[in-house]
């Protein structure tokens, strides 16, 4: 697509956009082709967007059994897997529903789990597919340099990779110990020359929103439209 192609794409999306704004319509068959223009304008203003902002335009995606996969992500080495919404927040918020489950090695249930159980388990909830055992956890997410920079939800994981922890702020940490123990918060006894790695799998924190109400909101998410599709023009 022509630079000129895109600027005239968008010339014609802002013009609908100021139709339906001022509440212009037309009659009979005029009325109908100007409905459909102006829905096949807003479906590529709203593909474009949702490439500039990051977000999913139209309906989620379905496996074959019609269940939903949208927000249903794997994890990944070197990145950080924000498909789910998730924060470190919420990887702190949802551990705290298993304190007290017992420690069960190979256990990945309220019956009972152990350490990479129940790191497997927490991010399944939050919709991030993890591997099941510590040094494939340990491969997963970007590396944090040390304590003093982990932040709530970060994986600790230990020299010799046969444990692993997660962080949960104030020099705390959530894990399942050992057969005999439950998961529970403890003062975190780690230091860095104890640890072979720290991982982040989500964000720390939830990415700012686009404003979305207002002329400037409009105005906002128009100029991100036509960034995106300026980049697609220039890439073809």
């Amino acid at each position: 697509m022509s630079v000129d192609a895109v600027l005239s794409r968008i010339s014609e999306i802002r013009t609908q956009i100021d139709a339906l704004r001022t509440g212009t319509t037309g009659t009979g068959a005029t009325a109908t082709t100007a409905s459909s223009s102006s829905a096949a304008n807003s479906t590529a203003f709203a593909d474009a967007l949702a490439t500039a902002t990051g977000t999913t335009s139209g309906t989620p995606a379905a496996t074959a059994s019609g269940v939903s996969t949208a927000t249903s992500v794997d994890a990944g080495a070197g990145t950080i897997a924000t498909g789910s919404g998730a924060t470190g927040a919420d990887v702190v918020a949802d551990a705290k529903k298993y304190l007290g489950v017992p420690y069960v090695f190979g256990g990945t249930t309220t019956s009972g789990m152990d350490c990479s159980g129940l790191v497997q388990t927490v991010f399944k909830d939050l919709g991030v597919s993890m591997p099941r055992v510590v040094p494939d956890q340990a491969k997963m997410g970007v590396e944090v340099g040390s304590l003093k920079d982990a932040q709530p939800g970060d994986l600790i994981i230990p020299k010799g990779e046969g444990h692993v922890v997660i962080y949960v702020g104030d020099g705390k940490v959530l894990h399942a110990p050992r057969p005999g123990k439950d998961v529970r918060i403890v003062d975190n006894w780690y230091k860095d020359s104890d640890i072979a790695t720290i991982r982040r799998i989500v964000p720390a924190q939830a990415s700012a929103t686009p404003a979305v109400s207002g002329a400037s909101g409009t105005t906002d998410l128009q100029t991100a439209a036509l960034l995106s599709l300026m980049n697609s023009g220039s890439a073809a």
